[in-house]
C-alpha cells in the first residue's frame, strides 16, 4: 500500500498523479518497489520554494506510436548569405574558432522575426554551434515556438520531461540532489555523441537553455565537435572509402538502461541505418554522421574491421582540438547547435551543485549524403586564398607549442 507522507501543499501523496523522491525511499523500505519508478505515477524531484519548479523532470508512464516520414524545409536555406537580420540588433559578434562556434551578444531569442529566425538557421548549419548569452526572457513557451519554427520538434522516448503537463516534446536535463558524480558510469570518449541519431529523421537545429547551474567555473560544461571538420580531417582516400557504407543507430542501450532504473519508455527502441557521411542541406558540405554513443555496427564489412573504424572515428570525435568549441555555462546561456553536423559531450565533476537545462529539437530530413557535396576546408582555402592542407604523414616532425 502507498505510504502517505504530505507533499509541499499537503496533498496526500496517494491522491497525486506524482510522488517525490522521499516517497519512493519509503517505498522501497516497504519492500513494494525495487527501482525507484510506480507505474501510473510521474516521479519528480522535490524543492522548496524553487522557481523552475514545474519544469523539473518526471518521467510521465505514457506511450507513443513509432515516428512516421514527414516531409522537412529547412529554413537556413530562406536566411539571408550575411545574416544581415540576425545581426543588425547585435552588440559583439566572435567565432571560438574557424571550425566551429560563434558567440552572439545584444541579441534577444525571445524577439526575433521570421526573418531573424531563418538567418539563424543558416548560421548555425555553417557555424555549427551559436551561443547566446543572458536569455532571461526565451521562458519555455518562447523557446517553444522558436524550437518550431525549425521544424516538428522532437518528442524523446526515455529522457524526462517537465512535470508541467503539455510539455511532453521537451527534453529536461537535470543531474543534482545527491546523484553524485557520474564520471564512473561513462569512458570520456563515449560521452561524445549526437542526439537521437537512431531516429529515421533525426533533429537538426537544437536548442538548450540552462535553468540552474554551477557558479562560472564549477563544471558543467558543454563541448562540440565539428562533423565537417571531422570530415576533412580524413583522408581522400578514406572518405571515398566511407562514403560507401553505412552505420546502425540503435536506440536499444538507452531504452534498456531507462526500464533498468524502472522508468517507462515511451516509444519502442528502433535501429536505423544512416551513410557515413551525409550533407548538409544548407551549406552543401560533406559531413561525417557518426555518434559514439549509438553506433553500434558498420554495415557490410567485417566485425573486427567495423570495430577498427568505430574506434578510430570515435578518437577522431573526441580527440581533435581544434575541432571542438567548449562552452562555459552561466545561468540564462543557450546554444543552439546542428545536430546533423556536430557531437557534443557533458562534462561532470560539478557536484555539489544542481544542473538543470530544457531542450527542444527539430525532427529534419532523412540523412543522404549528395553526389553534389564539397568540403568545408576545401571550399573556405578557396574563398581566403589558402594552400591546401597537406594530409602527408611520412614526415618527421618534432611540432610542440
Amino acid at each position: 500500500m502507498l505510504p502517505d507522507p504530505r507533499s509541499l501543499t499537503g496533498e496526500p501523496a496517494a491522491s497525486r498523479p506524482w510522488i517525490t523522491p522521499a516517497e519512493l525511499g519509503a517505498l522501497a523500505d516497504a519492500g513494494d518497489n525495487k527501482f525507484g519508478y510506480v507505474p501510473g505515477r510521474t516521479v519528480v524531484q522535490q524543492h522548496v520554494n524553487y522557481e523552475h519548479e514545474d519544469l523539473l523532470p518526471s518521467f510521465p508512464d505514457i506511450h507513443w506510436d513509432p515516428l512516421e516520414e514527414v516531409p522537412y524545409n529547412d529554413r537556413g536555406l530562406r536566411g539571408d548569405p550575411k545574416f544581415r537580420n540576425l545581426l543588425r540588433d547585435a552588440t559583439a559578434v566572435f567565432d571560438y574558432n574557424p571550425k566551429i562556434g560563434t558567440e552572439i551578444h545584444g541579441v534577444d531569442l525571445s524577439k526575433l522575426s521570421e526573418a531573424q529566425k531563418d538567418d539563424l538557421a543558416r548560421l548555425v548549419a555553417y557555424r555549427g554551434v551559436v551561443f547566446f548569452r543572458d536569455q532571461h526572457n526565451l521562458d519555455i513557451d518562447a523557446q517553444r515556438e522558436l524550437g518550431r519554427h525549425f521544424g516538428p520538434l522532437h518528442k524523446h522516448a526515455t529522457t524526462s520531461v517537465p512535470r508541467r503537463k503539455g510539455l511532453e516534446d521537451v527534453h529536461v536535463v537535470y543531474t543534482g540532489d545527491g546523484a553524485g558524480d557520474n564520471r564512473a558510469l561513462f569512458s570520456p570518449s563515449f560521452l561524445w555523441h549526437s542526439d537521437v541519431t537512431y531516429e529515421l529523421q533525426p533533429p537538426s537545429y537544437t536548442m538548450l537553455k540552462v535553468l540552474t547551474g554551477p557558479p562560472r567555473g564549477g563544471g558543467g560544461d558543454t563541448l562540440w565537435s565539428s562533423q565537417y571538420a571531422a570530415y576533412d580531417i580524413l583522408s581522400p582516400g578514406m572518405q571515398t572509402y566511407l562514403k560507401g557504407l553505412t552505420a546502425l543507430h540503435s536506440a536499444d542501450m538507452q531504452a534498456n538502461d531507462s526500464r533498468a532504473l524502472g522508468r517507462p519508455v515511451r516509444r519502442d527502441p528502433v535501429t536505423t541505418e544512416h551513410p557515413l557521411i551525409r550533407t548538409n542541406p544548407v551549406t552543401g558540405w560533406n559531413s561525417l554522421f557518426f555518434n559514439p554513443g549509438f553506433v553500434t555496427k558498420i554495415v557490410g564489412i567485417p566485425k573486427g574491421e567495423s570495430d577498427a573504424i568505430i574506434a578510430y572515428l570515435t578518437d577522431v570525435v573526441a580527440t581533435t582540438q581544434e575541432a571542438h568549441a567548449r562552452f562555459q555555462w552561466n545561468v540564462g546561456d543557450v546554444a543552439i547547435w546542428d545536430n546533423r553536423t556536430t557531437n557534443h559531450s557533458a562534462t561532470y565533476g560539478f557536484t555539489p551543485h544542481r544542473r538543470h537545462a530544457v531542450r527542444v529539437a527539430a525532427q529534419a530530413e532523412r540523412p543522404i549524403l549528395e553526389a553534389s557535396g564539397k568540403s568545408q576546408e576545401e571550399e573556405l582555402n578557396a574563398l581566403y586564398g589558402l594552400p591546401a592542407v597537406n594530409k602527408d604523414g611520412s614526415r618527421q616532425s618534432n611540432y610542440n607549442d
